[in-house]
């Protein structure tokens, strides 16, 4: 945590107010002390690193609240299944989970490093971190512990999931597995989980099992999350509302029911567009449903090896307006305000005074250019904490 003056940003958005031009942000021990115009910046600054934005916009740091990020192997095979035509792959978690277990914790802990720069690259400041390719009680553990570890050493704040009701695994009964990720949960919470997610859907868990677990995580301290209405739907966010779960993610498949039972309970709807584009789906609609509802929205990556990997906000920041048909600034809120509702913070997402000094200043001198320019590098320097993380010129 650090002190620095972020100055000359051509364009700031902090979404406390309207927006600044010719701003800068004064950062002091890691958190927000001052935004304004450059011009009325506060005296006493002079020993402060300087960061020069240069006219650049800046907007605060992407919270990509649902990763798979900590994995082994390649699931390439399923890509090119899908473009021939044998759609959707569900043994393909079984092959990354193979992979995972028999992948070292230094080359977990490489693996995952890698994808976190990358999503620190473009922007990202805060990220959530799923297990769920190990599913056995130590493999879990493990990986709760890789991606913790692999986010502090790349400079991200990382909020993590135990996952253990991803898929049943190979060799084991159902409801015994049910009963053993339930029994799992204090070793979750032990290894630093702070969530718990089920993929309730068609040949995954049932709304029963999703219950069950969901209701037992929340005694043991944990927030709750359910991947919902993915494949189909199966009631799933409607069961995300009545345990007033903090997010129902994927939701093609969403109901306006469901949607307005989820705005009455505060449920996020997070909405993972480079999924819906990743497996073929073409299931856009949902955002809009969602959105007319009242439904707080979020936008994150999706990153996992089967059926999202992009470590990129940017570009599903780019599908969520281009493909499902969000404004520009309904997608950047989604993916910084948004994604930090989903993770039940109000430290991050917005850079009002007293939030954590965490932004994107972007390669261009307009956050639209972010949607605009296509397959450009649409972030020029990242800063978390009041450190920037990527930048070609900060002065002392």
């Amino acid at each position: 945590m650090s002190d620095l003056v972020v100055r000359h940003v051509g364009r700031l958005t902090t979404w406390a107010g309207p927006r600044l031009s010719d701003a800068a942000v004064v950062i002091s021990g890691g958190v927000v002390e001052w935004t304004g115009a450059d011009r009325d910046l506060p005296t006493g600054l002079s020993d402060r690193p300087e960061l020069d934005a240069e006219g650049r916009a800046a907007i605060p740091g992407f919270v990509d609240c649902h990763t798979h990020a900590v994995w082994a192997g390649s699931r390439r095979d399923d890509v090119a299944g899908r473009l021939s035509g044998t759609g959707y792959n569900p043994a393909g978690i079984a092959a990354t989970v193979a992979a995972t277990r028999e992948a070292s914790y230094d080359d977990l802990l490489a693996a995952a490093a890698l994808r976190l720069t990358a999503m620190r690259d473009g922007g990202t400041t805060t990220v959530e971190i799923k297990s769920g390719y190990g599913l056995t009680s130590m493999d879990e553990a493990r990986l709760l512990t890789v991606g913790r570890d692999a986010a502090a050493g790349v400079g991200l704040t990382a909020m993590t999931t135990y996952l253990g009701a991803h898929v049943v695994p190979q060799g084991r009964e159902h409801a015994e597995y049910v009963d053993s990720v339930i029994a799992d949960l204090p070793l979750a919470a032990a290894a630093g989980a702070q969530w718990c997610d089920v993929f309730c859907d068609d040949g995954a868990f049932t709304i029963d099992d999703a219950r069950r677990i969901l209701i037992a995580a929340g005694e043991q301290g944990l927030g709750t999350r359910i991947h919902a209405e993915q494949l189909t739907n199966t009631g799933a966010a409607r069961l995300a509302a009545d345990l007033r779960c903090a997010s129902a993610d994927h939701l093609d498949h969403v109901t306006a029911a469901d949607a307005a039972a989820m705005a009455a309970a505060g449920v996020v709807g997070v909405l993972v567009p480079v999924a819906s584009l990743y497996t073929r789906s073409q299931r856009w609609s949902h955002a809009a449903l969602l959105r007319d509802a009242g439904v707080t929205l979020a936008v994150a990556t999706d990153c996992n090896p089967g059926t999202a990997w992009c470590e990129s906000m940017p570009y599903a920041v780019q599908l969520a307006c281009l493909a499902m048909g969000l404004s520009i600034d309904e997608a950047l809120r989604a993916a910084t305000l948004g994604g930090a509702a989903a993770l039940r913070r109000t430290d991050v997402g917005h850079l009002s005074v007293g939030a954590r000094g965490d932004l994107a200043v972007l390669a261009s001198d307009h956050e639209v250019d972010v949607v605009a320019h296509l397959g450009a590098n649409a972030v020029w320097s990242t800063v978390i904490g009041g450190q920037p993380r990527r930048a070609s010129a900060v002065q002392p």
